[in-house]
């Protein structure tokens, strides 16, 4: 134990400065080794100046009411910190003060949780600190601004009243840093983790800087009550920084990153609390719920049933719902009930499983077997994009490995829409995953065999060979009956080879299973044509031209196919001619003929009037459009009356402003647009082009 020093006697009055330097002088004579004499105190040092344990007098006062050691205040006072605050819940993560209650307890060992003081080595400003909480009484030397020779920094201050033992500085071990100062001379008992289990670090509260982790946890609650996902996080993780074995801080923190939904981090979080805590029944609680959301219900049962605790009803239903539809989606695909699948399927997501990537998944590949290709394309969009996960690498759906039944389904979907490729990576990583699986292992071979099928088609195909072609797209279609792009290409074989009417069932065959194929519906119009089926083929033609309006050529097969419809039923045609140029109107009788020819057919007869004048900008800008609009719709008549050459048609339709344009639909006027965008003038061409 270090010994007293004895206290100097201030006789009310102002100490003579020689007789304190006098004294200082011989007190410091006993050290074991002097140190050079410094000019100037180096207050910008992080290390403290008083010497370690050896006798050093120090002039640190301490109150019999002191409860922590100050965090960075400067303050000499022991008062308590307003933000540490005793709280008595679970896992609070906070240190109570019962050990605090006296003095004495206070100097016999250093507190756990406190931080190191550096602010003592910049207290040779004595007054001008205003983190000072306490008034000095009598004159009062600064702490550490004692040179070693015993000359003092600044004069003018006595010593106050001594405390019972000595400070020294701290040698780096338990909570206190290299440097920092130890009340009362004992030295700081070292925390070793090793010897700390973690229901005694869940009880510190680890204050750095002055910063409660329980606030700042309380602070997050706050945020999350509020929809702030993100800033609960954020104190969440800094509460975990300063207190990483509380498992309350991990279970709100999943909490927080569940809101922004990071499901697969939020149950990393909930195990890590477990992991912690195996007691703690809020953390099985919400990593039950969440498991519920990818689809586990095994394991998530295992969190929900707690001893010891009430399960949740909420949980509950919704755990014996995803339960139940997810055995009947199973049932139902072991017999290709696709109809009950999907159903199944949507119901379980619809009852809490929404961040089940397999469920999603078996929708996908439910709509595919239904022939809905583009709902089964649009499903895989919707998928939750979740990272590995190991208890997704364990946990099989319909007897497959999870991540394996994800790769097989993409399989399927590629090798529908014709990228067969893809298809047959997607299978082989669905192999290597769960390679002794007899449903992966038929999909694999079934992809490459008909990916080489396909390949061989095509290269037969380009060589002209097209009856071999055809067998070869044939041996494909009996490993996949259901791939519309094998029928597509073999409905293009047999038009090669003049079999229009077998042309014409493979599309239809490829255009049940994908409606919206547009290869498909290019082969059957143009097999329609062929065979002279007129009315089948604009049809086709008039789908196709909605669908590829900037397609010249499908424009020109609509325009031939109308006028063949037309004389078929022995209309009389006036405009032969495809891609025209627009046609100037020289009289008034001309532009009365020509917005009103006759239509007998259901086709209707559309006229499109551009007012314009020679000298108009607007008119100049917009014209180089309605020369590409006559060559994009052939089907439209496009006419030009200028209004300086003919004002008298311009008067008779009251035309006033240029550039106007007025569509005519057999002979009436159905549209007026002046000075219209360019986008405008095409989009009001396009809707009346049909």
């Amino acid at each position: 134990m270090m010994s007293h020093s004895p206290k100097p006697s201030t006789g009310g009055g102002n100490l003579d400065l020689n007789s304190l330097t006098d004294h200082l002088r011989d007190s410091l004579s006993s050290f074991e080794a002097n140190k050079p004499d410094f000019r100037e105190l180096d207050l910008g040092s992080p290390v403290s100046p008083l010497r370690t344990r050896g006798g050093l007098i120090t002039t640190t006062t301490v109150t019999a009411t002191t409860s922590s050691s100050s965090s960075s205040s400067g303050s000499a006072s022991g008062t308590q910190n307003p933000l540490h605050k005793p709280n008595n819940s679970n896992h609070s993560g906070e240190l109570s003060n019962s050990s605090e209650s006296s003095p004495t307890a206070s100097a016999k060992k250093a507190q756990p949780g406190h931080s190191r003081s550096d602010s003592l080595t910049h207290s040779g400003q004595f007054g001008s600190q205003s983190a000072v909480n306490s008034p000095l009484t009598g004159n009062v030397l600064p702490t550490g601004n004692i040179c070693p020779s015993g000359r003092i920094l600044k004069t003018g201050m006595g010593m106050a009243n001594r405390s019972a033992k000595a400070d020294v500085l701290g040698s780096g071990t338990a909570n206190y840093g290299h440097g920092s100062i130890m009340r009362g001379g004992g030295s700081a008992k070292c925390a070793n983790s090793d010897a700390v289990n973690s229901a005694s670090r869940n009880a510190w509260s680890v204050r750095v800087g002055g910063v409660d982790p329980e606030e700042l946890k309380k602070t997050g609650n706050e945020m999350y009550k509020k929809g702030c996902f993100g800033e609960a996080l954020g104190l969440y993780d800094k509460a975990i920084a300063l207190a990483p074995g509380n498992a309350a801080y991990r279970s709100n923190r999943a909490a927080a990153l569940m809101g922004l939904g990071r499901v697969v981090e939020a149950v990393k979080e909930c195990e890590e609390a477990v992991r912690l805590d195996p007691n703690y029944w809020r953390a099985h609680q919400r990593l039950g719920a969440l498991l519920i959301r990818l689809g586990l219900v095994e394991s998530a049962w295992k969190h929900l049933c707690f001893p010891g605790q009430r399960l949740d009803p909420v949980e509950l239903q919704k755990f014996q719902l995803v339960e139940k539809h997810l055995s009947k989606c199973s049932d139902a695909r072991k017999v290709n009930d696709w109809n009950g699948t999907l159903r199944e399927a949507e119901a379980s997501i619809a009852a809490g499983a929404d961040y089940c990537p397999q469920l999603f998944m078996c929708r996908a590949e439910a709509l595919l077997k239904l022939h809905q290709l583009e709902d089964s394309e649009l499903s895989l969009s919707k998928v939750p994009k979740l990272e590995p996960y190991a208890k997704f690498v364990q946990t099989r759906f319909f007897g497959i490995l999870s991540e394996a039944y994800l790769f097989l389904v993409q399989a399927q979907i590629e090798m529908a829409l014709g990228r067969f490729e893809n298809a047959v990576a997607a299978a082989e990583k669905a192999g290597q995953i769960d390679p002794r699986n007899v449903e992966v292992a038929v999909l694999l071979n079934n992809v490459r065999l008909v990916a080489r099928a396909r390949t061989r088609g095509n290269d037969l195909f380009k060589s002209e060979r097209f009856t071999e072609a055809c067998s070869a797209y044939g041996e494909g279609l009996r490993l996949d009956p259901a791939n519309s792009v094998l029928y597509c290409n073999r409905a293009a074989c047999w038009f090669k080879l003049g079999s229009l009417e077998r042309s014409i069932d493979d599309c239809n065959q490829a255009l049940r299973i994908q409606p919206n194929y547009t290869k498909a519906l290019l082969r059957r119009a143009a097999s329609y044509s062929k065979l002279e089926r007129w009315a089948d083929a604009v049809r086709d033609y008039e789908v196709l031209r909605r669908e590829l309006p900037d397609y010249n050529g499908v424009a020109e097969s609509l325009f031939h196919a109308q006028v063949a419809l037309k004389k078929s039923r022995g209309e009389e045609v006036y405009n032969m001619k495809f891609g025209g140029e627009v046609e100037e109107v020289l009289g008034f009788e001309q532009f009365r003929a020509a917005i009103s020819l006759p239509c007998k057919s259901s086709l209707p007869c559309v006229s499109v009037v551009h007012f314009k004048s020679s000298s108009n900008v607007h008119c100049k800008q917009i014209s180089p459009l309605v020369d590409t609009l006559c060559v994009r719709y052939p089907s439209i008549n496009f006419l030009k009356v200028d209004m300086e050459e003919h004002p008298a048609i311009a008067n008779a339709e009251n035309v006033r402003i240029v550039p106007t344009f007025k569509i005519y639909k057999n002979g009436n006027r159905v549209k007026e647009i002046v000075c219209p965008s360019h986008d405008v003038l095409e989009h009001s061409v396009r809707h009346y082009s049909i």
